[in-house]
């Protein structure tokens, strides 16, 4: 047996200090908020901010990205060039400090009149953390007549630094590297971020360039260009085209404060699009042209300012009825197109990764700045603005009445969790586990009867449909959901609904992990009512659960429509050609052929053999199409309101379907 490995004692030389690159190698998470693809991500924007700031604060008006096949990647921008030769102040070189010193930079007096104004790097981190997390990184910078090449490999210095005389006017930096793996569990960056991510700094950087290179092969590149000449007010545009409820609107303003009486005072510049739209929703925040996914004190302004101003202008405006509740900033989201980038000099991020500002005086200017621009809007813009506050109460009250409806069915769904509350006639099995059961939804009662008799106890329940039940593409929710046969079996069911409205988002009850069942086995009589049962139970699913048909849980048990008997043996044929085949195989023998009656007049033995034992039954799959759209337009064309198209359809391609018709 091996011998247990003795701990070693925790004393004062436990404690041990990172140094140099491993300061980043070892946690990568503490700077770029994760180890995987979405830190590495991080560690590439890291670079690309540097280029930016250099652009926004009016040195060089192009930046581009390149990424290689072997996923390494290249950002060059043309500006002033990085500082790296000798700092009499510091007494070393400056490549030292930007690229192997955490916490060393120029954007430290943002709010001094420093180099910087608004710059989006701050900590001085992103470069050195980005080289640190590198298994190699070339620079090539060309400043103050010079250039200058660096190379590195796993975070240390490869060489020294080369620097020869540039003749050439040009300025600006080119860096080159790979992210390792030894640091990263995925470096394989998809093409779409550096698209999503470059388009957004366009938007918000107006003027400036942007090209992405992507390698496609060893020589061949695509190239992708993207410029907002008038920013932000070009991309609302853009988003909103047509379909815009109002014009779009464009705000700006400077502000100065503090977030503290006793902190320093800073600037903070504010520009701000929007427009309302019946069918185009959108809400980003940008803050030193970094994209806050969080949103921090942006959204926490715009919340505050939207709902105040426009819940004021409709009270003044007697634009409630006396039923009607205060509306919410969910009812304005969903008509609004919103578009904010702010600068400051000072800013307080979350952390590192950078998608949430938290400055208090931020938050407070930008919420008095949207209140009082939505005044003015009102004031010179009635038509506007009521057409507006029509609106946003539709969608308040399409809101509360869909709460009010979420509200009643979780009620009527209450004990849809335990089997206390026992639904009629259904007879469940004995496992509880899930991965075997089977629940059979049956036509009828006397089918019910044949099933229980048939069926094996251990693993197979029954639930019978009392009828047809209601055409789920002809009713709305409400009428659905009085429905007993429908309730009862989603309660049986166990996973709830999916119930989507644009109103609600939060309608929706629905969770696989409840479904208490490895099949649901919908299983009629093989005539046309119990064809048309069938396809009400797939319709009724549909409307309701979607996902059930998605995850393959649907199933259809085939009945066999002949019982041939011929010589004490008995052949089902489920089709026209198996009985043909079985008539051929029993020859010129005497024989009997019976038609398939209904479920229910079928014994215990032959409803077993034939539908419910897993070895000998056939059961069809329902698949879906992959395309959503078209198994939508099948389900309406077959169930909904239009007459004349299923008509049309049938005359079309009812010969296909001659075969299975029953017209005995």
């Amino acid at each position: 047996m091996a011998k247990a490995q003795t701990p070693k004692e925790y004393g004062n030389d436990s404690i041990k200090k990172l140094k140099g690159a491993d300061r980043v190698r070892k946690r990568p998470a503490v700077i770029f908020g994760s180890d995987g693809l979405e830190g590495c991500e991080h560690s590439i924007f890291e670079i690309i901010s540097n280029s930016i700031d250099e652009a926004r604060e009016g040195h060089g008006t192009k930046i581009i990205v390149t990424r290689f096949l072997d996923h390494s990647v290249e950002v060059q921008d043309f500006g002033r060039g990085i500082p790296v030769d000798y700092n009499q102040r510091e007494k070393c070189y400056n490549w030292e400090l930007v690229f192997c010193d955490l916490y060393a930079g120029g954007k430290y007096d943002t709010n001094d009149g420093g180099s910087y104004e608004y710059s989006l790097g701050l900590n001085g981190l992103g470069l050195c953390a980005t080289q640190y997390a590198s298994e190699y990184m070339e620079a090539e910078i060309h400043t103050g007549g010079f250039c200058y090449e660096l190379n590195f490999k796993a975070g240390k210095i490869n060489g020294e630094m080369k620097k020869t005389p540039y003749e050439k006017k040009d300025t600006g930096s080119r860096i080159k590297w790979r992210p390792d793996m030894k640091v990263f569990t995925d470096i394989n960056i998809p093409l779409e971020y550096f698209q999503e991510t470059i388009k957004k700094q366009a938007v918000v950087n107006n003027g400036i360039k942007f090209i992405l290179r992507n390698q496609l092969t060893e020589t061949k590149f695509e190239t992708f260009e993207y410029m907002y000449e008038n920013g932000i007010v070009d991309y609302v545009n853009e988003i909103v085209g047509d379909e815009s409820l109002t014009s779009v609107q464009f705000w700006q303003a400077e502000r100065k404060g503090k977030d503290r009486e006793d902190k320093p005072e800073y600037k903070l510049k504010m520009n701000m699009a929007l427009c309302f739209s019946k069918t185009k929703q959108l809400k980003e925040y940008y803050h030193n042209s970094s994209f806050l996914e969080y949103g921090g004190a942006p959204e926490k302004a715009a919340r505050s300012a939207f709902v105040s101003q426009i819940d004021a202008y409709m009270k003044q405006n007697g634009k409630y009825v006396k039923t009607d509740p205060k509306i919410s900033f969910q009812d304005i989201e969903d008509c609004l197109v919103f578009v904010v980038s702010s600068f400051s000099t000072q800013t307080s991020y979350e952390n590192q990764t950078k998608k949430a500002i938290t400055n208090k005086f931020i938050q407070e200017a930008m919420t008095e700045f949207i209140k009082h621009q939505l005044e003015i809007y009102f004031i010179e813009n009635k038509l506007d603005a009521d057409k507006l506050c029509e609106q946003i109460l539709i969608n308040m009250r399409s809101r509360v009445k869909a709460e009010s409806t979420r509200l009643n069915l979780k009620k009527t769904l209450a004990s849809s969790n335990d089997m206390t509350s026992r639904v009629e006639k259904f007879v469940d099995c004995r496992s509880k586990d899930k991965s075997e059961r089977e629940i059979f939804i049956v036509e009828g009662d006397s089918a019910l009867g044949a099933c229980k008799q048939a069926r094996d106890s251990a693993f197979q329940a029954v639930i019978p449909v009392r009828g047809k039940i209601l055409n789920c593409l002809k009713f709305d929710y409400n009428r659905i959901f009085k429905s007993e046969i429908i309730v009862d079996l989603i309660k049986v069911l166990g996973c709830g609904v999916e119930v989507s409205s644009k109103s609600n988002k939060e309608l929706s009850l629905f969770n696989l992990d409840n479904l208490r069942w490895n099949k649901i086995i919908i299983c009629t009589d093989a005539d046309v009512d119990g064809f048309h049962i069938r396809t009400l139970i797939l319709t009724m699913i549909y409307r309701l659960m979607p996902t059930l048909l998605k995850e393959g849980k649907v199933f259809i048990a085939e009945s066999p429509l002949y019982e041939i008997n011929s010589k004490g043996q008995t052949w089902f044929a489920y089709t026209e050609k198996e009985k043909t085949m079985a008539l051929e195989e029993i020859g010129d023998a005497k024989f009997t052929i019976q038609r398939s009656k209904g479920l229910g007049e079928n014994d215990a033995d032959m409803m077993w053999l034939t539908t419910m034992n897993p070895k000998t039954r056939r059961l069809i799959k329902v698949e879906p199409d992959d395309v959503e759209e078209l198994i939508a337009d099948k389900f309406e064309l077959l169930l909904g309101d239009n007459l004349q198209e299923r008509k049309d359809f049938i005359a079309e391609n009812g010969h296909l379907y001659i075969d299975l018709a029953d017209i005995s």
